[in-house]
């Protein structure tokens, strides 16, 4: 009979369907599967307690990029429904929300080889309100704390972009390593991070804040993070965090110019053995630990950041890609990519709490702004699972476009 995860709930449909697929290998389990099934339905019904109450003039969007579809998907947060699907440019692979103006941008990758461009999104109409040209193959986007300027991470080109978004235009480039892929600014916005992939290095960039209006000279490189692919910073700015995707390593860096440390220039502390590519990082919300997703090992990492100490590695999933916290510290959701489950890891026991059953490829997730709901984005089946965090319940399921990769959440309340 086909295995099933030991503790699965989710929409009423999704239970029948699985009830379904394993009764096909096991008549003599179908009606005790589908007594379970009736009662999970009993007791995760629509519970109104669940969801927040909001004023009328409040809105909150949550937009998938769709690689192969060209378009965002833009669902109405509040009634928990598809707005609509908004075309942007070619293959969009990233998005960010402003927090400073109703605003979102969609980093679209272009045909291999080409140009690419930034989609800016009005948030409070969904139309596309500007398109900024970008260089050859922009990976990625953050936002500088203020809201005021994009640093997109040109991976075609070996150069960052440096973005006026009032201004709708590119300020300069930033010279880096070979293939960057990731770009991370520090919460006191005077440093950026950049993982370069095929340059298996680390850049450390100083930005206006430090330096003046003008500059953004590269103060450091640290080489030997075979295929570096993002980076986590904690909120003190005082570390750096690089997995090393192309190895089974984190690299760690002291950040120069941060509170802690004002006079010390940056500096390697150490290179954390971990699992087989480790390809991102979940930061805890309170900054006291880190979880590595090692993607070829099935397995997560523990991190103490403080001390850089590795506390453990525990399987998790098949072909984990993707972690992230709840706000109260206590759960780790984790999505497998060659699976249909998302995995609860309980951080306080260091075990596995469960699972929730979702699309195919749980990948890219997001909270709600109330942290009520979690939106999973399924790259295979092209949908996304929305599940009630109360009960950590499938509430529904929802379509996309072809290929969802990455996800952001944007609220406001209108004047």
């Amino acid at each position: 009979m086909t295995s099933v995860p030991p503790t699965i709930l989710g929409a009423p449909s999704l239970r029948l369907r699985l009830v379904a697929r394993v009764g096909d290998h096991g008549s003599k389990s179908a009606p005790r599967l589908v007594a379970l099934a009736l009662l999970a339905f009993t007791l995760t019904g629509c519970r109104s307690h669940d969801f927040p109450q909001y004023p009328p003039n409040y809105r909150e969007y949550v937009y998938v990029t769709n690689g192969g579809s060209g378009t965002v998907t833009i669902l109405d947060g509040v009634n928990v429904r598809i707005e609509r699907e908004l075309r942007v440019g070619q293959n969009p692979v990233a998005v960010a929300a402003s927090s400073s103006r109703n605003e979102v941008y969609v980093v679209n990758a272009g045909a291999a080889g080409g140009q690419g461009s930034l989609s800016v999104i009005n948030a409070e109409n969904n139309t596309v309100a500007a398109t900024i040209p970008l260089h050859r193959q922009p990976a990625s986007i953050d936002l500088d704390p203020a809201g005021a300027l994009a640093y997109v991470a040109n991976s075609g080109s070996d150069t960052i972009s440096v973005l006026d978004l009032k201004a709708r235009r590119e300020l300069t480039q930033i010279a880096v390593g070979s293939q960057p892929v990731g770009a991370r600014v520090a919460p006191d916005g005077h440093t950026l991070v950049v993982a370069n992939r095929r340059g298996n290095s680390v850049s450390i960039v100083s930005l206006p804040g430090a330096r003046g209006p003008a500059n953004f000279p590269v103060r450091q490189v640290f080489a030997g993070c075979p295929g570096a692919s993002d980076a986590v910073i904690l909120l003190d700015s005082s570390k750096a965090f690089i997995p090393c995707a192309a190895g089974h390593q984190v690299m760690v860096v002291a950040l120069a110019q941060s509170k802690t440390n004002p006079a010390q220039p940056d500096r390697l502390e150490t290179l954390m053995d971990v699992g087989r590519a480790p390809v991102q990082l979940a930061l805890k919300p309170d900054g006291g630990e880190l979880f590595v997703v090692n993607s070829l090992s099935d397995s997560i990492s523990e991190v103490v950041t403080n001390t850089n100490d590795v506390g453990g590695e525990y399987m998790i999933g098949d072909n984990p890609v993707s972690g992230l916290i709840s706000r109260d510290n206590s759960l780790l959701y984790v999505g497998n990519l060659r699976s249909q489950v998302v995995t609860l890891y309980s951080i306080d026991d260091s075990k596995i709490f469960g699972y929730i059953r979702v699309g195919d490829g749980p990948s890219a997730m997001a909270f709600s702004s109330a942290g009520s709901l979690l939106y999973i984005v399924d790259a295979r089946s092209s949908d996304i699972a929305v599940v009630r965090t109360a009960s950590n319940s499938l509430f529904t399921i929802l379509p996309t476009g072809r290929s969802p990769n990455a996800i952001t959440i944007k609220a406001f309340k209108l004047p």
